[in-house]
């Protein structure tokens, strides 16, 4: 008698009414893979009136509204293309990090003694301060932080103050690699212990009994001169492009000058610029603070690290992350996004950096939104050529939100409409719409909750990759106030 071998044990060849089964099953897979990846649904006819007026083409849009709580979508044109969202990419980053480390977490600074305080206030010792990635320590900030060393006693350090910018591995960062302007404040670099966002601030005052304008500088850089007055304009200049008007030279890190002129007809104004030398920003900043609050330092500001176990005098806590969330959708602070999202790295590994964070973010995703591809994230801010999401995957994280206990910390933090923010000046949905805006070369977005007449609330993702971009904000008005009446 034959023996059946092996193979044919673990290969059973099928019966013919196997092999009709899986003939039927191949031909609808067959007719399954000819039909759409997903079905769409036209956009209103308000919407393309006002691409076309743009001559703008539907394909560069991708859109999507849908129930915050859930359900069939009322448009979905595109919403499964990978797109650019610029800055909206920030609800990706806040979000995230509202659930991964709560809306109460705080950032701390540790401040530490390196020796003892004499009974005449002198610290015989260097004073480290070891930044951990807040977001939020702003000039006034500093100075608290500055005026508590002062409180417990210390009126000169012996030594030096050692700034620990360890926590964060940063790759080189050229300020004028995006888009050409190393000045714009936007353009800088995250900093474990990130001072002020790097950022100075140029105040000018006109006075007309002497012809020129008080320049004033915060904050008080150590060694960085700057002149006191700029002349002024000739009398009854408009006040137009006064920045321009002033020529300045902002690319010596020791020196700002001025060729041009002030006109008085601006009045007070402030011009927030970037340091010319970011990395010796903090240690400048730090030390030109400290002796401005009437401090000795017989040493300098510089880089270094704190010792090992060492217990800190004092940690100097920032504002909440839900306060902080707030501060980076209204007004789209990039490096402050920047800040936050290293942080989900630094909480979780020890150490901050971009391509730790991307993979926290990743696996963030994966486990809650399984059916929708993750986003592709560059810096977490949006700033970015590269970064990619879907109007889908912003759907589904925007409902997501509405139906989690951080909704209301989610929704405060995005601008509204005619009230606040990035859109105050917005009209479309003005009072109704909380949404998030996005702008770059090429890029235009909005993400984020309308609410509508009926008490209803949708979830509306809207965003065009086209080199005239910009010129679909008014088919996003339309799109907002068509959501609106639904």
């Amino acid at each position: 008698m034959n023996r059946p071998s092996l193979r044919s044990l673990f290969r059973p060849r099928p019966s013919s009414s196997l092999r009709r089964i899986a003939a039927t099953f191949t031909a609808l897979l067959a007719m399954v893979s000819a039909l759409p990846a997903i079905a769409q649904t036209p956009l209103p006819a308000e919407v393309e009136a006002a691409l076309q007026r743009a001559r703008l083409p539907a394909d560069s849009l991708a859109v999507m509204v849908a129930p915050a709580e859930g359900g069939a979508p009322l448009i979905r044109w595109r919403a499964d293309q990978p797109v650019n969202a610029a800055s909206v990419m920030k609800l990706v980053t806040t979000y995230a990090a509202l659930d991964l480390l709560g809306p109460t977490f705080r950032w701390n600074t540790p401040v530490t003694f390196g020796g003892p305080v004499d009974t005449d206030g002198t610290l015989q010792g260097d004073l480290y301060i070891r930044g951990q990635g807040d977001p939020s320590l702003v000039l006034e900030r500093l100075w608290l932080l500055l005026r508590r060393v002062q409180a417990m006693g210390v009126k000169n350090i012996a030594g030096d103050i050692v700034l620990d910018r360890s926590a964060f591995v940063l790759p080189p960062h050229d300020p004028g690699a995006f888009d050409g302007e190393p000045t714009k404040p936007y353009n800088a670099a995250p900093d474990a212990l990130l001072v002020n966002f790097r950022a100075l601030t140029l105040g000018f005052v006109p006075d007309l009994l002497t012809g020129r304008a008080r320049v004033l500088v915060d904050p008080p850089l150590a060694g960085l001169r700057v002149p006191e007055t700029v002349a002024l304009a000739p009398a009854r200049t408009a006040c137009g492009d006064w920045r321009g008007g002033l020529q300045a030279e902002l690319s010596d890190p020791e020196r700002i000058s001025f060729a041009g002129n002030f006109p008085a007809e601006c009045g007070e104004k402030s011009w927030p610029v970037a340091y010319a030398d970011p990395d010796h920003y903090g240690a400048r900043a730090i030390q030109g603070l400290w002796r401005a609050m009437g401090g000795r330092l017989a040493g300098r500001a510089r880089e270094g690290r704190a010792p090992v176990g060492s217990t800190p005098a004092f940690s100097a806590a920032s504002p909440t992350l839900a306060e902080i969330t707030r501060d980076i959708n209204k007004y789209s602070n990039n490096i402050m996004a920047q800040q936050v999202f290293l942080t989900l790295s630094l909480q979780s590994t020890g150490t901050g950096s971009f391509e730790a964070s991307r993979e926290v973010v990743r696996r963030w995703w994966r486990e809650r939104f399984a059916d929708v591809d993750p986003p592709v994230l560059d810096n977490g801010a949006g700033l970015s050529r590269d970064g990619r999401i879907s109007a889908l995957g912003l759907t589904r994280l925007l409902q997501s939100a509405w139906r989690s206990p951080l909704m209301p910390d989610l929704a405060a933090s995005l601008p509204m409409a005619g009230v606040d923010g990035t859109l105050r000046r917005s009209q479309a949905g003005a009072g109704s719409a909380h949404l998030k805006t996005g702008s770059l070369r090429d890029v235009a977005a909005v993400a984020g909750y309308v609410h509508t007449a009926s008490g209803r609330r949708y979830v509306l993702v809207a965003i065009a990759n086209h080199p005239e971009a910009g010129a679909a904000r008014a088919a996003f008005d339309a799109l907002v106030a068509w959501s609106a009446r639904q």
